[in-house]
């Protein structure tokens, strides 16, 4: 492992401004990454997501196993040809697809309602070994374990690969917490073991902590990975069950971390948090919530109230010659007005998500660049203020304050 592939370039407090160097580019760090589940960011060509800036996107190493698998995207040349991107890509292990299907998303972890219907697929064995489980495409009988999700990931070509865990909910117990933490450790261990053995040189590999929402877990696991040969350490499993647990965990986290590598934290995209993780320290942040929204009729703007969120379904849209945020340069701000993306929206035509999703990723886009730009000025407190009181990010004249 080496250091090389990373370099903080400026400082604000404990937010840190970066270069990832990966064998497919470079990525300004902090950075938002988009989601590209099934090999594409839903509704968008590569290359309307590389005219947005961003430098990276996530391929869902589950996914991608299921269908179309890797061995076709290996012999079609990797994902990125396969997608046509070419710029950097980071895979996840899989362990969370795989054991959502046991416990559920996220939000019925926190209403303890379960998830893992047979239809859908199912985990049918954990162990030592891995993770036997039914596919929701086919019905068949699949196997993952941390040599498999590191094959996977191989196969599809990557730049930065994240070691199979398990992704411990909410609702299980603290003894359940630490037993699944050791397992994501020797998982680890295994994981770092076939990279050095058969791994290809150039893809980097992050750690996962692990320790759900008990402090002594967090940054037990946190110094665990630190110490495994990893070029970067993300932090995942529940965070919580409010706001406030949740910066609380990241905190545990983060103190033990070492300050040399890249810090991921997973499935994190809300604005406020955003904002937040990237004062602690945070590099990189992904989630679905940006598209997810857009397709939902849902757009980003900058009203902390109601959680930077549009809904242009409402009726209060239906009318409205106004713009989604006035000087935003996406199309469904500069070309169409709120009444017409709220027909577009209700009517459930495919141009709604598109234009809803260029739009949502867009202001992340800006975010970000607003907050690299903040750390390099030392001036991080004022965009801060700004952005939580409800000033839209500057879309490339500088930060919003």
């Amino acid at each position: 492992m080496s250091a090389d592939h990373f370099q903080i370039t400026a400082r604000a407090g404990s937010a840190r401004a970066g270069v990832l160097r990966t064998a497919h580019g470079t990525v300004s760090t902090p950075a938002f990454v988009p989601l590209a589940s099934s090999a594409t960011v839903k509704s968008l060509l590569p290359s309307e997501v590389e005219a947005l800036d961003y430098e990276m996107v996530l391929g869902n190493t589950f996914h991608l196993f299921i269908r179309p698998g890797h061995e076709r995207i290996a012999r079609l040349g990797g994902l990125h040809e396969f997608m046509g991107w070419r710029r950097p890509i980071i895979t996840d292990s899989g362990g969370f697809q795989v054991f959502s299907m046991g416990h559920g998303t996220v939000a019925e972890e926190i209403k303890r309602s379960g998830g893992g219907r047979d239809s859908d697929g199912r985990v049918l064995s954990i162990d030592e070994r891995g993770v036997g489980f039914r596919s929701y495409l086919d019905g068949r009988d699949r196997f993952m374990g941390p040599e498999e999700s590191m094959e996977v990931q191989a196969a599809l070509g990557s730049d930065v690969a994240l070691a199979f865990d398990e992704c411990t909910p909410f609702h299980v117990s603290r003894e359940y917490t630490a037993r699944s933490m050791e397992r994501t450790h020797r998982w680890l261990a295994r994981c770092a073991d076939w990279k050095l053995r058969s791994g290809p040189r150039e893809q980097l590999l992050f750690g996962i902590v692990q320790g759900g929402v008990y402090e002594d877990l967090r940054e037990e696991s946190a110094r665990a990975v630190a110490a495994a040969p990893v070029d970067g350490i993300a932090i995942g499993g529940s965070l919580g069950r409010e706001k406030s647990q949740m910066a609380e965990v990241v905190d545990w986290a983060l103190r033990a971390l070492p300050e040399a590598r890249p810090r991921h934290l997973l499935g994190i995209g809300d604005v406020d948090d955003v904002v937040a993780n990237v004062r602690a320290g945070v590099a990189l942040f992904d989630c679905a919530t940006p598209t997810r929204l857009a397709r939902h009729g849902t757009a980003l703007v900058p009203e902390p109230e109601s959680r930077w969120r549009l809904d242009v379904t409402s009726s209060a849209a239906s009318e409205s010659r106004d713009p989604l945020i006035a000087g935003c340069p996406c199309p469904a701000c500069r070309d169409h007005t709120r009444a017409y993306l709220h027909y577009l929206a209700r009517a459930k035509e495919l141009t709604g998500a598109r234009l809803l999703t260029i739009h949502n990723l867009t202001f992340m886009a800006a975010l970000m660049s607003g907050l690299r730009e903040a750390i390099r000025l030392n001036r991080l407190d004022e965009f801060d203020a700004a952005i939580t009181s409800g000033a839209a990010p500057s879309w490339g004249d500088g930060p919003a304050y």
